[in-house]
């Protein structure tokens, strides 16, 4: 770790030279402010892109050749972006710049083949090299296999046992889908129906990769293979291969009543035009469950399952990709917080035509809380009355906390007295949420049974969905930034769990945001929002660590690498959004002041293009830590006008203090 002292002194002494006038900020915000205020729907909300790696695209590819409903000329330009993100290395990577990864290389060249990629074109060969290279496709994780148990690549048994029975599980069963996340939950549901029956993907052009395997797959002997993450990874292998030919004595009535238990769970959740869980495996998984189940494409449960999965897609010119889900109540919320932060004060940006938009995007976002479905959670908290928002246009069943606060806050700042019962319905349901812990998740309470994330079928550890110090942490800003005492147990309890899970370093892990500058970030919020002294020495860490790590440039940086071991905090860049969290994360600290604050503002300053954006390539998110990223497009304009227009506004702030949760 670098010394924190030592950094502040070397950056200090290049502030003279790094320095930007008020006057620069001024125009940086007022240029951003106009930047985002284009990008508002006619409604007041606002969607960016969400864009994962090439595994989404490259399964909404094979989607179409497992139902004979291919579209020569989207694949054509699905082709292109699939070629232009493949990495150095031959394969692809699940983000900007990453190492190889076998899984998604798998999709990616059987994607390409089923295009029309010739094998022996350059781009396909040096592919197939690095698969064989890294142990061939029958080393690929779970998803994968299943997808390639789609299309007889290979065996049913490549598989982990999952028999479908596992929906008549009650919720006190320690293998029951309902002590499994949300998203584990909805895609688990129609595979599993998958899994029984077994069927062949239509495949009309006949295209298969048995040149991707080393060892050919009716001669695979290991197809459940560690590294295991503790001794229960071997245990659960052994539970595997006795679970695998007792199922060839279920009884047929028990199936059938199994299979109906799944489709009785999916078709209440199937959510419309936004479909099952509003994220693609999910959706695509319901999508083949029908056909496998004999629904004809024109039944409207069918119909409609193909349009959500449709509705992912995104084209520019001769590129197309699908995306993982779309984000407009979580990008509305945030450009929302931007938005009023620049408006705000004596210098205000345009506050009347602001305050417009403003009302526009809070009715918009009120006609979307949850006031009237009980959904999953439900079944841990049932006497909890809901009053949350979902991540996506439409998600009944499956709100989140985290959307819920930043909405919160919003509506709260906003100052609209229509609000008023809004906040408190959102108010009621997150304190009901909160963990024995003192934590929260993002979507159930207590879903925290750790031995499910070593069972086979969970080899990319992310079955469940426990508490988190970001999600806990915009919790306790929006709790904090309504100050109800009758609040002040349950903060507290939350802050005391924020304690614990400080690192050594003095960061926070961030769950969903890459990665700890984005959980540092938000505990110093937190901390702040809460009245947590600024000279706490939880404070005083989580300071040093975010000067310790800021870069010559005066921003900060961090990718994904970070979470697959990489050293905290660090990049070979860097980037907009990072160093928007870090500098707001200073400010909630009461270090306006700091010289790596006004760095900072420098960096942001600098690096905005003349249309008032910034560019950012590298990914930003996370969807499974070692398994899924995920980059935001609206990341690289919200947070760094944010951060931008904080600044400015506490230049005429007589504490300096932030004064909001967020």
């Amino acid at each position: 770790m670098v010394n924190a002292t030592d950094t502040l002194e070397r950056l200090s002494a290049g502030v003279a030279d790094r320095a930007v006038s008020m006057s620069d900020i001024d125009r940086a915000v007022d240029s951003a402010h106009a930047a985002l205020g284009r990008r508002q729907n006619d409604d007041g909300h606002w969607v960016f892109e969400l864009e994962a790696d090439a595994t989404i695209p490259a399964e909404y590819v094979l989607l179409e050749h497992y139902l004979d409903r291919i579209d020569p000329a989207l694949e054509a330009r699905i082709g292109v972006y699939l070629r232009r993100i493949q990495g150095d290395h031959g394969g692809w990577p699940l983000y900007h710049g990453g190492r190889f990864d076998l899984s998604a290389s798998v999709k990616a060249y059987f994607a390409l083949k089923a295009i029309g990629d010739d094998i022996d074109a350059p781009h396909m060969a040096r592919a197939r090299a690095a698969i064989l290279d890294h142990g061939g496709a029958e080393r690929s994780n779970v998803f994968t296999r299943f997808q390639l148990a789609l299309f007889g690549e290979v065996p049913w048994h490549a598989t982990p046992a999952m028999p479908v029975e596992l929906m008549l599980l009650p919720r006190r069963a320690f293998f029951s889908v309902w002590n499994m996340s949300y998203w584990s939950r909805t895609v688990i549901a129609p595979l599993l129906v998958l899994a029984a029956l077994r069927p062949r993907a239509v495949n009309p052009r006949d295209v298969h990769v048995p040149e991707l395997f080393v060892t050919p797959p009716d001669q695979v002997r290991d197809w459940i293979r560690g590294p295991y993450r503790s001794p229960l990874g071997r245990v659960f292998k052994y539970v595997d291969k006795v679970i695998r030919p007792g199922e060839r004595l279920i009884p047929e009535a028990t199936r059938r009543r199994a299979i109906k238990a799944a489709v009785d769970f999916i078709e209440p959740r199937l959510n419309g035009v936004d479909g099952l869980g509003a994220i693609y495996p999910a959706m695509a998984n319901s999508v083949m469950m029908f056909r496998a189940l004999g629904v004809p494409d024109s039944d409207p449960r069918a119909a409609t399952a193909w349009e959500s999965v449709r509705r992912l897609l995104i084209e520019h010119g001769d590129e197309a990709y699908c995306q993982p889900c779309v984000s407009p109540i979580w990008d509305t919320g945030l450009a929302g917080h931007a938005m009023i932060e620049a408006a705000s004060g004596p210098e205000g940006i345009r506050p009347e035509e602001t305050e417009k938009a403003l009302a526009a995007a809070a009715q918009w976002l009120r006609d979307r809380q949850i006031l009237d479905v009980k959904g999953d959670w439900a079944i841990n908290c049932p006497d909890v009355a809901p009053g949350g928002w979902a991540f996506q246009y439409n998600n009944d069943h499956y709100p989140d906390v985290d959307d819920t606060a930043v909405v919160g806050m919003l509506l709260h700042r906003e100052g609209d007295p229509a609000h008023r019962e809004a906040i408190e319905r959102a108010r009621q349901w997150i304190i009901g949420m909160q963990s024995s812990n003192g934590g929260w998740g993002a979507f159930d309470i207590d879903n925290n049974l750790d031995f499910l994330n070593h069972i086979p079928f969970a080899d990319h550890g992310a079955l469940l969905d426990p508490p988190t110090a970001d999600v806990t942490a915009r919790c306790v800003s929006f709790l904090a930034q309504l100050g109800n005492p009758d609040d002040q147990p349950v903060i507290e309890r939350a802050i005391a769990y924020l304690r614990r899970d400080q690192e050594a370093e003095g960061c926070w892990f961030g769950r969903w945001g890459t990665n700890y500058i984005y959980g540092t970030w938000s505990v110093l919020c937190a901390l702040n929002a809460a009245g947590v002294s600024h000279d706490d020495p939880a404070v005083v860490r989580a300071v040093d660590w975010l000067r310790s790590v800021q870069r010559e440039d005066g921003g900060w940086g961090e990718d994904c690498a970070s979470y697959e071991g990489a050293t905290p905090g660090v990049y070979t860049e860097s980037l907009p959004s990072q160093t928007a969290w870090a500098t707001l994360g200073l400010m909630a600290a009461g270090l306006r002041d700091d010289p790596a604050v006004a760095r900072g503002m420098a960096y942001l300053a600098r690096t905005q293009k003349e249309d008032g954006e910034w560019d950012e390539d590298p990914y930003n998110a996370v969807g499974f830590p070692k398994v899924f990223y995920l980059r935001y497009h609206g990341y690289r304009q919200f947070f760094p006008l944010m951060a931008l227009a904080r600044y400015r506004n506490l230049e005429s702030s007589n504490t300096r203090r932030v004064a909001f949760g967020f």
